[in-house]
């Protein structure tokens, strides 16, 4: 993981605490706790498996599902409406079990909301209206260059060779993205699409440093419920809500937003949370090279979108920066910090 306090990452992981990995929570267990995790598995590898096709199917065709979202509502009514629902229930979910947010939390959730879903999520949504999915999955790819960046400029980071060797890899695979013919996708639309990957980084590289609640669910709810309020806000400003007409919307678009909230943002982080009290956390963030893929391959198949020899291109290049990368960064875990903390990964955005 990114982070500027190795020696407190070993402490939460020595002692089994959650630990923020990606804007999500992260139970990192004790040796004791992961070998009971690791009995209980047996007999259910079924659920295993429905649970990672959650994280690497369910989030990965989540692009898609924005894109017919967007089709007839407004891309910050869509997100908005999204957040609002799914970061209601999950916070509701969390005070049911206890949990009492503080001031302290709602500051560090507008903080973290306004980086995540305002500016992460909204440019996403609204850059979908221009964008293949399939491509916008690509580009989000590039967040944990972006976060090598910031944490290297913030003096957190070191970066490696091979981690060096990535951000190179990963620069190739944008430049032949970006090199697309405007007449098939906006260079707009790309950068806005940049532009979220580099607010999610931001906010990654941030979070930690703030009093996000210690509850799992709450750390995610309340950030969540900030950045919808703000989503609307954002979406009345800019006059989206007068120009949406429900008559006007179509099944597809309703189908899509259902979508996403009930699969995309419920089902889906209930069972990385399940995966995450279960696996090392590092085989689950495998679904961070799964989810481009299924994007692209969706587009391809359900929208007609180009599968180019561009596209298969840039997808290798930047996948192979994601591995170049993690493997750096993991080497230096080793090198810096007790080699308990390899297990601690960063999980990048999941749309």
């Amino acid at each position: 993981m990114f982070s500027s306090q190795p020696a407190q990452i070993v402490a939460l992981i020595r002692s089994g605490k959650m630990v923020n990995i990606g804007g999500r929570p992260v139970i990192v267990p004790n040796s004791n706790s992961h070998r009971r995790s690791r009995s209980s598995q047996s007999g259910g590898s079924i659920k295993l498996a429905l649970a990672f096709a959650a994280i690497y199917l369910v989030w990965g065709s989540t692009y898609l599902a924005i894109r017919y979202a967007v089709e007839t509502i407004p891309p910050l009514v869509a997100a908005g409406i999204r957040h609002t629902i799914a970061g209601g229930i999950l916070l509701a979910w969390a005070c049911a079990r206890g949990f009492r947010p503080k001031r302290e939390h709602w500051g560090a959730g507008f903080i973290v909301g306004a980086l995540f879903f305002l500016v992460g999520h909204g440019t996403l949504h609204w850059a979908e209206q221009r964008v293949a999915s399939g491509l916008a999955a690509l580009l989000i790819a590039t967040e944990p260059m972006f976060i090598l960046v910031l944490a290297w400029a913030s003096g957190q980071q070191k970066i490696s060779r091979l981690s060096a060797l990535g951000l190179a890899f990963g620069v190739i695979g944008v430049a032949i993205l970006t090199g697309v013919s405007a007449k098939n996708t906006s260079p707009l639309g790309m950068i806005a699409v940049l532009v979220g990957s580099l607010s999610w980084a931001a906010g990654v590289v941030i979070s930690p440093k703030l009093k996000l609640p210690t509850d799992a669910l709450a750390r995610t709810a309340v950030p969540l419920v900030c950045g919808a309020a703000m989503l609307l806000a954002a979406a009345g400003v800019t006059g989206e809500f007068q120009s949406l007409h429900w008559s006007a919307v179509s099944v597809r678009s309703i189908l899509g937003l259902a979508y996403l909230i009930v699969f995309g943002s419920i089902v889906a982080f209930t069972a990385y949370t399940w995966l995450l009290q279960r696996c090392p956390p590092t085989l689950v963030a495998t679904h961070t090279y799964a989810n481009p893929i299924v994007a692209v391959l969706l587009g391809w198949l359900l929208a007609s979108e180009p599968l180019t020899a561009r596209v298969a291109v840039a997808s290798v290049a930047i996948l192979g920066a994601i591995v170049l990368i993690r493997r750096g960064e993991r080497g230096a875990q080793r090198r810096d910090v007790a080699p308990a903390s390899a297990e601690a990964k960063t999980l990048e955005q999941c749309a």
